[in-house]
């Protein structure tokens, strides 16, 4: 059997490939990365040229055109090798500089293929929304080739975030894990972010995905599988990251510099309670196996630490969200004076700098109720359609 009769799912790029005019006319600029490709694994771009799209200039999200930047870096501009086109670094770029860049680049229409994950604070959604509020301002047509959302999407978790706590990984009213595709979250956000930022929405245009369906996951869709970010390596990281991501605002690891990135957690200062501590806990979906790792790099690098393993028992009845604030909790009331926040550049939060992990939350909720001591998992919305918070009206597939 071929790789082509295992996929079930046609993506967005796919089908502009087989018929560029679903684009519309005029110069081209593709926002994209190592996980723009079509089915067979050619890159998008080389192939788009191919199929005879006009397309001028490419776009790259944080982690780069080429997904070799660590989190919170990009990739320099310049031009691509393979194409010959010039690629522009868009981030930490928004606003005005991101209106000019986009006036410079002389496109009339962005078409955004990225592979997101399907929490809030994956920044690739918030590039979308940056360019699509600027191409608002500035006059460009935007399309997302759409592609499915590797956590499926029947289950929407956690809060909505509230407007005042907005940053690069949150900027509208969405909850943790949303349960869009990012044509549809495209949709909910043109009928509602975008017309405050920009003063109207953007001109879009979403080509679906075709046979994709709210219950598949990653594995479902027969789609190759490729890392988003150098720490997403494998669809069960995904499955785990809505909920710990959230370790990013606390003094733990997280995972990041070993090969199991947001599947353990651990910190210097956690000894042999912690795993029987959360055992106790039976969240669905989900048991903890006591282990010690070594991080390469980034948080406790080179140091022995002490944590935890999540392993996955039933990944539909899991709930990455729950789960996650009820860790924080564990921690807290085990370790009251090691566990810590920390603030976005790592350190303590002060000096009018935010906790990290409020901005991952989009409040401080969470944080106040788990530093007093008190119950968070009533902060966390129960498991449910996407439809309830985004709106029916929005939802491209069944």
């Amino acid at each position: 059997m071929s790789t082509d009769d295992r996929v079930a799912v046609t993506t967005g790029i796919a089908r502009l490939h087989a018929a560029p005019a679903l684009a519309g006319p005029g110069r081209l600029g593709l926002v994209t990365n190592h996980t723009g490709v079509l089915p067979d694994l050619r890159p998008a771009a080389p192939a788009l040229l191919e199929s005879g799209v006009r397309l001028t200039a490419l776009f790259g999200p944080e982690h780069g055109l080429h997904g070799t930047g660590q989190a919170g870096e990009g990739e320099a501009a310049g031009k691509d090798p393979d194409t010959g086109l010039p690629v522009h670094d868009t981030y930490r770029c928004s606003g005005e500089r991101l209106d000019e860049l986009l006036r410079d680049s002389r496109v009339d229409v962005l078409v955004y293929d990225l592979q997101d994950i399907g929490a809030r604070f994956y920044t690739y959604v918030w590039t979308m929304f940056d360019l699509m509020v600027s191409a608002a301002r500035t006059g460009v047509r935007f399309v997302v080739a759409d592609r499915p959302n590797p956590l499926g999407g029947t289950v929407s978790e956690g809060p909505l975030l509230d407007p005042a706590w907005a940053s690069f990984v949150g900027r509208a009213a969405v909850p943790v894990r949303h349960g869009l595709t990012c044509g549809e979250l495209a949709r909910f956000l043109n009928a509602s972010a975008v017309p405050r930022a920009a003063g109207e929405a953007a001109a879009l245009t979403v080509i679906e995905a075709a046979g994709w369906r709210r219950a598949m996951g990653a594995e479902g869709t027969g789609l190759p599988w490729i890392a988003p970010s150098p720490n997403i390596p494998a669809p069960r990281t995904a499955v785990c990251y809505p909920g710990t991501c959230l370790f990013e605002g606390t003094n733990l690891s997280e995972g990041r510099g070993t090969t199991q990135p947001f599947e353990i957690v651990g910190a210097p200062y956690i000894d042999a309670r912690f795993a029987p501590a959360l055992a106790e806990l039976a969240l669905p979906g989900v048991r903890f196996r006591d282990l010690r790792f070594v991080p390469a790099f980034h948080k406790h690098a080179g140091r022995t630490v002490r944590g935890v393993q999540l392993h996955l028992t039933d990944p539909v009845a899991f709930a990455p969200v729950r789960t996650a604030v009820a860790m924080l909790a564990t921690l807290r009331r085990l370790y009251p004076d090691d566990f810590a926040w920390r603030d976005p550049d790592g350190g303590a939060p002060g000096a009018g700098r935010r906790p990290f992990i409020d901005l991952l939350w989009g409040s401080d909720r969470l944080r106040r109720t788990v530093d007093a001591g008190e119950d968070p998992l009533p902060l966390c919305d129960p498991p449910t359609e996407p439809g309830r918070w985004a709106g029916d009206d929005v939802l491209l597939y069944p």
